[in-house]
Protein backbone atom coordinates (compact mmCIF):
# COMPACT_ATOMS: atom_id res chain seq x y z
CA UNK A 1 0.00 0.00 0.00
CA UNK A 2 1.21 3.50 -0.83
CA UNK A 3 0.29 7.02 0.23
CA UNK A 4 0.95 10.15 -1.80
CA UNK A 5 0.88 13.25 0.38
CA UNK A 6 0.11 16.07 -2.04
CA UNK A 7 1.12 19.47 -0.70
CA UNK A 8 1.23 23.02 -2.04
CA UNK A 9 5.01 22.49 -2.29
CA UNK A 10 4.93 19.16 -4.14
CA UNK A 11 4.21 15.47 -3.59
CA UNK A 12 5.81 12.88 -1.31
CA UNK A 13 5.19 9.15 -1.85
CA UNK A 14 5.41 6.62 0.97
CA UNK A 15 5.25 2.85 1.21
CA UNK A 16 2.94 2.05 4.12
CA UNK A 17 3.86 -0.74 6.55
CA UNK A 18 0.44 -2.37 6.83
CA UNK A 19 1.97 -5.68 8.01
CA UNK A 20 4.11 -4.07 10.72
CA UNK A 21 1.60 -1.45 11.93
CA UNK A 22 -1.84 -2.57 10.66
CA UNK A 23 -3.97 -0.50 13.03
CA UNK A 24 -1.90 2.66 12.45
CA UNK A 25 -2.04 2.23 8.66
CA UNK A 26 -5.80 1.59 8.85
CA UNK A 27 -6.26 4.81 10.84
CA UNK A 28 -4.09 6.91 8.49
CA UNK A 29 -5.50 5.41 5.27
CA UNK A 30 -9.13 5.73 6.40
CA UNK A 31 -8.59 9.36 7.42
CA UNK A 32 -6.91 10.01 4.06
CA UNK A 33 -9.70 8.37 2.05
CA UNK A 34 -12.36 10.26 4.03
CA UNK A 35 -10.64 13.60 3.32
CA UNK A 36 -9.81 14.23 7.00
CA UNK A 37 -6.34 15.53 6.15
CA UNK A 38 -7.41 17.62 3.13
CA UNK A 39 -6.51 21.27 3.62
CA UNK A 40 -4.63 20.76 6.91
CA UNK A 41 -1.22 22.32 7.42
CA UNK A 42 2.13 21.06 8.58
CA UNK A 43 1.87 22.97 11.86
CA UNK A 44 5.34 22.16 13.22
CA UNK A 45 8.51 22.13 11.15
CA UNK A 46 12.00 21.75 12.58
CA UNK A 47 14.80 21.64 10.00
CA UNK A 48 17.11 18.64 10.40
CA UNK A 49 14.48 16.93 12.59
CA UNK A 50 10.94 16.52 11.21
CA UNK A 51 7.78 18.01 9.70
CA UNK A 52 4.50 17.39 11.57
CA UNK A 53 0.87 17.56 10.45
CA UNK A 54 -2.49 15.86 10.78
CA UNK A 55 -4.07 18.20 13.35
CA UNK A 56 -7.38 19.79 12.23
CA UNK A 57 -6.82 22.67 14.68
CA UNK A 58 -3.36 23.45 13.26
CA UNK A 59 -2.01 23.84 16.80
CA UNK A 60 -0.56 20.43 17.63
CA UNK A 61 -3.24 19.97 20.29
CA UNK A 62 -6.06 18.41 18.24
CA UNK A 63 -7.10 15.46 16.15
CA UNK A 64 -8.45 12.03 16.87
CA UNK A 65 -8.27 8.53 15.48
CA UNK A 66 -10.97 6.97 13.31
CA UNK A 67 -12.16 5.23 16.48
CA UNK A 68 -12.67 8.52 18.35
CA UNK A 69 -10.12 7.63 21.03
CA UNK A 70 -6.38 7.10 21.38
CA UNK A 71 -5.01 3.79 20.19
CA UNK A 72 -1.99 1.69 21.10
CA UNK A 73 1.53 1.91 19.72
CA UNK A 74 2.72 -0.69 17.21
CA UNK A 75 6.49 -0.98 17.49
CA UNK A 76 8.66 -3.24 15.37
CA UNK A 77 12.35 -3.99 15.32
CA UNK A 78 12.03 -3.64 11.51
CA UNK A 79 10.44 -0.16 11.45
CA UNK A 80 12.83 2.60 12.52
CA UNK A 81 12.85 6.39 12.45
CA UNK A 82 15.31 6.66 9.56
CA UNK A 83 15.33 9.75 7.33
CA UNK A 84 11.98 9.69 5.49
CA UNK A 85 10.12 7.62 8.09
CA UNK A 86 6.40 8.32 8.44
CA UNK A 87 5.63 8.10 12.17
CA UNK A 88 2.81 8.83 14.57
CA UNK A 89 3.05 11.90 16.79
CA UNK A 90 1.83 11.29 20.31
CA UNK A 91 1.83 12.67 23.84
CA UNK A 92 3.13 9.50 25.48
CA UNK A 93 2.63 5.74 25.29
CA UNK A 94 -0.51 4.56 23.48
CA UNK A 95 -1.85 8.06 22.74
CA UNK A 96 -2.00 7.91 18.93
CA UNK A 97 -4.69 9.97 17.19
CA UNK A 98 -4.40 11.63 13.77
CA UNK A 99 -1.12 13.54 13.95
CA UNK A 100 1.92 12.25 12.12
CA UNK A 101 5.42 13.39 11.23
CA UNK A 102 8.06 12.71 8.61
CA UNK A 103 11.66 12.40 9.83
CA UNK A 104 13.93 14.88 8.04
CA UNK A 105 17.18 14.48 10.02
CA UNK A 106 19.89 13.59 7.49
CA UNK A 107 22.59 12.86 10.06
CA UNK A 108 22.83 11.10 13.39
CA UNK A 109 25.46 12.61 15.72
CA UNK A 110 28.62 10.47 15.85
CA UNK A 111 28.48 10.19 19.64
CA UNK A 112 24.99 8.71 19.35
CA UNK A 113 26.19 6.25 16.67
CA UNK A 114 28.95 5.20 19.08
CA UNK A 115 26.42 4.69 21.89
CA UNK A 116 24.20 2.60 19.60
CA UNK A 117 27.18 0.42 18.66
CA UNK A 118 27.96 -0.10 22.36
CA UNK A 119 24.34 -0.97 23.16
CA UNK A 120 24.33 -3.46 20.30
CA UNK A 121 21.72 -5.95 19.17
CA UNK A 122 20.59 -6.95 22.66
CA UNK A 123 19.73 -3.28 23.31
CA UNK A 124 17.75 -2.96 20.08
CA UNK A 125 20.49 -1.67 17.78
CA UNK A 126 21.91 -4.48 15.63
CA UNK A 127 24.82 -3.59 13.32
CA UNK A 128 22.51 -3.39 10.30
CA UNK A 129 20.30 -0.79 12.00
CA UNK A 130 23.28 1.28 13.16
CA UNK A 131 24.72 1.12 9.64
CA UNK A 132 21.46 2.35 8.12
CA UNK A 133 21.29 5.24 10.60
CA UNK A 134 24.91 6.12 9.72
CA UNK A 135 24.09 6.02 6.00
CA UNK A 136 20.58 7.54 5.82
CA UNK A 137 20.29 9.61 8.99
CA UNK A 138 17.25 9.73 11.22
CA UNK A 139 16.13 10.03 14.83
CA UNK A 140 17.01 6.77 16.64
CA UNK A 141 15.99 8.26 20.02
CA UNK A 142 12.37 8.12 18.77
CA UNK A 143 12.48 4.36 18.10
CA UNK A 144 9.98 2.50 20.29
CA UNK A 145 8.40 5.81 21.32
CA UNK A 146 6.64 6.64 18.04
CA UNK A 147 5.04 4.09 15.70
CA UNK A 148 6.77 4.04 12.31
CA UNK A 149 4.17 3.11 9.71
CA UNK A 150 5.72 4.09 6.39
CA UNK A 151 8.83 5.16 4.50
CA UNK A 152 9.42 7.87 1.91
CA UNK A 153 10.09 6.39 -1.53
CA UNK A 154 9.82 9.53 -3.68
CA UNK A 155 9.86 13.24 -2.95
CA UNK A 156 12.90 13.72 -0.70
CA UNK A 157 13.44 17.08 -2.40
CA UNK A 158 9.91 18.12 -1.35
CA UNK A 159 10.54 16.95 2.24
CA UNK A 160 13.75 18.99 2.37
CA UNK A 161 12.09 22.05 0.79
CA UNK A 162 9.31 21.92 3.39
CA UNK A 163 11.87 21.52 6.19
CA UNK A 164 13.62 24.67 4.95
CA UNK A 165 10.63 27.02 5.23
CA UNK A 166 10.89 29.91 7.66
CA UNK A 167 9.15 29.30 10.96
CA UNK A 168 8.04 31.43 13.88
CA UNK A 169 6.70 30.70 17.34
CA UNK A 170 6.23 27.02 18.22
CA UNK A 171 8.08 26.05 15.00
CA UNK A 172 4.98 26.99 12.96
CA UNK A 173 5.70 28.03 9.35
CA UNK A 174 5.29 31.73 8.59
CA UNK A 175 3.49 30.72 5.38
CA UNK A 176 1.19 27.69 5.42
CA UNK A 177 2.48 24.42 4.04
CA UNK A 178 -0.81 22.76 3.11
CA UNK A 179 -1.68 19.08 2.75
CA UNK A 180 -3.97 19.36 -0.26
CA UNK A 181 -4.92 15.69 -0.12
CA UNK A 182 -3.48 12.26 0.64
CA UNK A 183 -4.06 9.63 -2.02
CA UNK A 184 -4.01 5.99 -0.93
CA UNK A 185 -3.04 3.33 -3.49
CA UNK A 186 -3.98 -0.19 -2.38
Amino acid sequence: MQAIIKTNMGDMTFTLYDEVAPKTVENFATHAKNGYYDGLIFHRIIKDFMIQGGDPTGTGMGGESIWGRSFEDEFSIDARNYYGALSMANSGPNTNGSQFFVVQAKDVPSNLISQMKQIGAQGGFPDEVVGTYEQKGGTPWLDFHHTVFGMLTDGADVLDDIANVRTGMNDKPLHDVVIETIEIID
